[in-house]
């Protein structure tokens, strides 16, 4: 898997050392998880739902051109086969998201929470989830570990009130928000990407910050 993201992180990337780009790899995504509903997207859509302009949208599709991942025809843009494969998998790595209210363990005004598949091995204290929703804007990132039925706040001690099922006892109807919604396993890893402004912003803040959890995914002993 993170060996996709990697992939986008090159289609991200500047060919022109001069020019500075004004989209991220998590905007690429989003075009993916975009073109897998859709056939096909126009380009004034694509402004619309990754809030960029017209130039950034043309640069963005350009790129994922130059690697046979999109083609463009008269009625918008569409994937190429190779771009369907690479999209399935990215797509189906966050298998469950939706916007949240606001509650005491999410940070701003707009919330929005993401599952990502059996990947608490990837994540550390938390923290580096939280500067990968700040890097594309959004106020921040809250990332929990389901585990043994609980939702656990990584990077504290076991004898946490987190790791005491706090979360069902202060906040039960998010918790079973949660769940009901995400229908998270052992092992699973809920991220809630947050944002004063915008949903937008934070539900690119949680993308990214799962997409650099995936990145991490290569540290894992039996990859």
């Amino acid at each position: 898997m993170h060996m996709y993201v990697k992939a986008l992180t090159q289609i991200a990337s500047r060919y022109a050392p001069s020019r500075m780009l004004s989209f991220e790899l998590v905007h690429i995504f989003k075009v993916f998880q975009l073109l897998s509903k859709n056939e096909h997207i126009s380009r004034a859509l694509l402004c619309e739902k990754l809030s960029l302009g017209e130039g950034s949208v043309r640069t963005l599709v350009k790129h994922l051109k130059m690697q046979n991942l999109i083609s463009s025809t008269n009625h918008g843009t569409t994937l190429t086969e190779k771009g369907k494969i690479m999209a399935g998998v990215l797509v189906n790595s966050i298998p469950a998201e939706i916007d949240m209210p606001i509650c005491s363990i999410a940070l701003g005004k707009f919330n929005y929470v993401l599952l990502l598949k059996q990947a608490s091995f990837a994540i550390n204290t938390g923290i580096e989830q939280r500067d990968a929703a700040i890097k594309v804007g959004a106020l921040g990132a809250t990332t929990l570990i389901y585990r043994n039925y609980k939702f656990v706040m990584p990077g504290v001690s076991s004898s946490s009130a987190l790791d005491d099922d706090l979360l069902q006892k202060v906040e039960p109807d998010i918790a079973k928000f949660l769940i009901y919604h995400l229908q998270p396993e052992d092992g699973d890893v809920i991220i809630i990407g947050s944002d004063n402004q915008e949903l937008l912003k934070a539900e690119f803040g949680a993308k990214n910050a799962a997409l650099f959890t995936i990145m991490n995914h290569d540290k894992h002993p039996h990859t």
